[in-house]
């Protein structure tokens, strides 16, 4: 495994991280059990993987205690747990200030830690991000100062959220929507190592369309029902045509977390892995880097074919 700076203060984090939304129940992916979704996170530490992403919402809940129940007994100080505010326990939203430490407790006595590394904004509405306009940011300063967090900052998917973030804050984190078709926050990567911030790549399999596995004619009953028909056919037309830059069938996945993890700015991945076998796969990825004519081939790819298409998360 290949371990990339990602705060201050806290561990290299490892280059592929494990994303935890799938691992609680009702997480609006595959159920899973709490065995498998134990058994996910220790083959995840055999691999070397030392970075978790996780939320309240995951699960109501239930990602966060299980995982927390998986990592209890490992060293603390050798794990990067970042968690998220702004979704609760109960489904809802609450981006209220006055919030922040309630929903922080909550997930440290879930995870059963007396810290995280860092804690984000998730997703929340642009105007949140303006650290001259919001209180967030004292709340978040002053979790600092009680060393309840290392770091904060918010996941988002737009460059101009990004921007506004890192121009108006001390946010050190941003959980960043990137992946070969959708490849708008790239644009934000530069300023981000001026700034030291840490970039976590999410969605890097754009939901699953880039394993390859779907086409024109699949249909979806999980929290993808979203795309309507018209999404999934050209959807279908763009993965084909990747196929053909990258020269890949079986290992498009590999191909695809590669490209996010090529680009220097990028401190960890974290692809979606609903079994033991789809974690080695994506973990595999490390041995096998794209070259730097390739990531310009998908650069120019998505700015020729994909950006005008807006296409729909």
């Amino acid at each position: 495994m290949k371990y990339n700076r990602y705060i201050k203060d806290a561990v290299p984090v490892s280059e592929i991280g494990l994303g935890t939304w799938q691992l609680g129940k009702n997480s609006g992916w595959q159920p899973m059990s709490e065995m498998d979704a134990m058994e996910l996170i220790g083959k995840s530490l055999d691999y070397g993987i030392n970075f978790f992403d996780t939320a309240p919402n995951y699960g109501h809940g239930t990602g966060e205690e299980r995982l927390g129940k998986a990592l209890k007994g490992i060293d603390r100080s050798t794990i990067v747990i970042n968690t998220k505010f702004g979704h609760t326990v109960s489904g809802n939203t609450n981006f209220n200030s006055d919030h922040i430490r309630e929903s922080l407790e909550g997930s440290l006595k879930r995870l059963q830690v007396d810290y995280v590394d860092s804690l984000i904004m998730h997703n929340p509405p642009y105007a949140y991000l303006d650290g001259t306009k919001n209180d967030h940011y004292e709340i978040l300063e002053r979790l600092m100062e009680e060393g309840k967090i290392k770091a904060y900052g918010a996941s988002l998917d737009t460059y101009e959220e990004m921007k506004l973030l890192m121009d108006t804050s001390n946010a050190k984190v941003i959980e960043a929507f990137f992946n070969i078709l959708h490849q708008d926050t790239s644009r934000a990567f530069d300023r981000a190592i001026e700034k030291e911030v840490g970039i976590i790549v999410k969605i890097p399999l754009d939901s699953g369309w880039l394993t390859g596995k779907y086409h024109a004619a699949s249909t979806f009953n999980d929290i993808r029902s979203r795309w309507s028909k018209q999404d999934i056919q050209t959807r279908a037309h763009l993965v084909h045509s990747i196929k053909e830059i990258v020269n890949a069938e079986d290992d498009l996945a590999q191909k695809a977390i590669s490209f996010c993890a090529s680009y220097d700015a990028v401190s960890t991945v974290i692809p979606g892995n609903v079994n033991v076998s789809q974690l080695t796969s994506n973990v595999e990825s490390i041995n096998n880097p794209i070259s730097k004519e390739l990531v310009k081939k998908l650069e120019d790819f998505y700015l020729q074919e994909v950006k005008h298409l807006n296409l729909p998360w």
